[in-house]
């Protein structure tokens, strides 16, 4: 299922891939613990702000709207949301 929100969250995640390249190389290159760390934690603030974006965007349009489109009730709708909630 393809939705508005995937080519951001692709992107996100290409921006995250490329931090992540230089982050390999810097400790290849002997760079300080301080700027890898600063680095690290620029990948994984752009990993969990697309999960972030993806859960919510899911939760609004497949849980939200798709009640009774999809034919799921409340209740699948409950379970679904229950098995997204540990990724949060």
């Amino acid at each position: 299922m393809h939705h508005a929100s995937h080519p951001d969250i692709i992107k996100r995640l290409k921006r995250a891939h490329g931090h992540l390249a230089s982050v390999i190389a810097m400790i290849e290159g002997g760079r300080a613990c301080v700027d890898l760390a600063q680095q690290l934690h620029a990948v994984e603030s752009a990993i969990t702000n697309a999960k972030r974006e993806l859960i919510q965007d899911h939760m609004e349009h497949c849980l939200g709207d798709g009640l009774g489109e999809s034919g799921k009730d409340a209740k699948g709708a409950l379970t679904e949301f229950k098995a997204l909630a540990k990724y949060l």
